[in-house]
């Protein structure tokens, strides 16, 4: 991979932690302005909404992506209008007839919330459902044209103003209920303002729209099985939340009280921590997949197997990296988070998920990239089933660390497909040796925290225990991997003695 996808990679993940720091700010504020039964109503609301929002696009962006640069790669841009056109029609067709429906049997739907105050703010945000996945178009859209600023900077704007406007509405808000709607509207507004401002910079920089109908069957055919795994992935989550608390009470003993909480431990508080890495790994997708497919399309096989490689090895540096942290540092995240000792025990005990989980989502976006989407799906639900299994046998024995268990379970399966399926399709790709110098950086490193930790724990309270064994561990796991050569720090140099030339010749 070029210098210049580092340089999108880290653009993309700033904005991108800027904007779930701002979402995560907004919460906290949410839940003093309404309190717990107006952040609950609105939650529930809004996870139904999500639902259906994965069902109408969630497989689009990454697919329109894809086809835009397979129609640059042709030098078609009749062919990329097609395709963006091809993706507002496959959306409006599922999301207009779904609105009408919802609004015109309430009292049928109504039957989902178990109050009839979720309905309401629901009922507040389903129109956003058509704009939100005209949106998500245009998202590809950027993608597969490399506008990557612009996208992030829409991105971080819709936020932004839901936050603000939120704010601003739920701060005069009577009530818990009405609280809840007037956060509603704010994310409608957020709606409407980036589906206006894509369609507008879609336009400007001379989008159109055209005859999508050569287009229209090659979308389907790959969208759907990535929304189908998404949507999959969202019923599985619903599942588990009724799943894992009803097994803990009726094979473990629990109280439902008592289940409850070791869940919302486990899904709540532990799998977030674990799941850090995906952003950094989605940014990272975003970025490589265009370049991946406009290789693939272009039949650069020696390159694509270059990136593929330098993306699974990247994936793999992720996860071994922050794995030490996670291990020795677990037990006082937990502490300083959440005031929670089991969540903090779970992430250290179960944080080696970290490296299937890290290989299973950047080799899904490799294989999708390479128009391997029904693969994906099959192996995605392979890595399901097992998770369900996991869940229903390991909780007698286990508890609650069943549905972690699980989880890594499925992304070890996920991951073993994916990469079975790669190398038949870029033989000759070499990781094997780098993981293993991986993995011993990260042992090393893993021992070290360990010992590090255990000496001031007597001297250093939880919080400031955290910040200097962080701090140290990072320069500790910095030599170590840069000892095992799993980087280099030679382009740096390079863009440092280049500067200083610069420099000079200015002088």
């Amino acid at each position: 991979m070029s210098t210049s996808i580092y340089k999108t990679t880290a653009q993309v993940t700033f904005f991108s932690t800027v904007e779930k720091t701002l979402s995560f700010i907004y919460r906290i504020a949410l839940s003093r302005m309404i309190g717990a039964e107006g952040l609950g109503i609105y939650q529930i609301a809004l996870s139904v909404f999500s639902v259906l929002l994965t069902a109408a696009s969630s497989g689009v962006p990454v697919t329109v992506s894809r086809l835009i640069t397979k129609q640059n790669a042709l030098g078609n841009t009749a062919g990329r209008s097609a395709v963006v056109t091809a993706g507002i029609v496959s959306t409006l067709i599922f999301t207009v007839p779904a609105v009408a429906l919802i609004f015109g049997g309430q009292k049928i739907f109504g039957l989902l919330f178990s109050d009839e105050r979720c309905l309401e703010v629901f009922l507040i945000i389903l129109p956003g459902l058509i704009l939100t996945s005209v949106y998500s178009v245009m998202r590809g859209a950027f993608w597969g044209d490399r506008q990557f600023m612009p996208y992030s900077l829409i991105e971080l704007a819709e936020d932004a103003l839901m936050v603000g406007l939120g704010c601003i509405l739920v701060a005069g808000a009577a009530g818990a209920a009405d609280g809840a709607r007037r956060a509603a509207v704010a994310v409608f507004v957020s709606y409407v303002f980036s589906f206006a401002v894509s369609l507008f910079w879609y336009f400007k920089k001379g989008g159109r729209l055209v005859n999508p109908s050569k287009q229209l069957k090659p979308l389907l055919s790959s969208s759907l099985p990535v929304t189908a795994m998404r949507t999959a992935t969202s019923l599985l989550n619903s599942l588990v939340a009724v799943l894992m608390p009803f097994l803990l009470v009726k094979m473990c003993g629990y109280t439902d009280s008592e289940a409850v909480s070791l869940y919302g431990a486990a899904a709540g508080m532990a799998v977030p921590i674990l799941f850090i890495p995906s952003s950094l790994i989605g940014s990272i997708a975003v970025v490589l997949a265009p370049e991946l497919s406009e290789n693939f399309y272009r039949n650069r096989t020696e390159r694509l197997k270059r990136d593929v490689e330098k993306s699974v090895k990247s994936a793999m540096l992720i996860a071994f990296a922050l794995i030490p942290f996670l291990f020795a540092l677990g037990e006082s995240v937990g502490e300083v988070l959440f005031s929670d000792a089991l969540s903090g025990e779970i992430v250290k005990n179960c944080c080696f998920i970290l490296l299937p989980m890290c290989i299973s989502m950047i080799t899904n976006t490799v294989l999708n990239s390479m128009n391997r989407e029904k693969a994906t799906l099959i192996y995605y639900f392979c890595g399901a089933a097992a998770t369900l299994i996991c869940i229903a046998a390991l909780t007698p024995a286990v508890g609650v660390y069943s549905y972690v268990i699980g989880l890594g379970a499925g992304f070890v399966i996920t991951a073993a497909f994916n990469m079975r399926l790669l190398k038949k399709l870029c033989p000759g790709m070499k990781i094997f040796g780098y993981g293993i110098r991986c993995a011993a950086a990260c042992a090393m490193s893993c021992a070290f925290g360990i010992l590090f930790v255990g000496i001031l724990e007597n001297y250093l309270a939880a919080f400031w225990r955290l910040i200097v064994c962080a701090a140290v561990l990072a320069a500790f796991a910095a030599a170590a991997f840069l000892l095992f050569k799993t980087y280099s720090l030679a382009p740096l140099k390079d863009r440092l003695l280049k500067r200083r030339k610069v420099k000079n010749v200015q002088n």
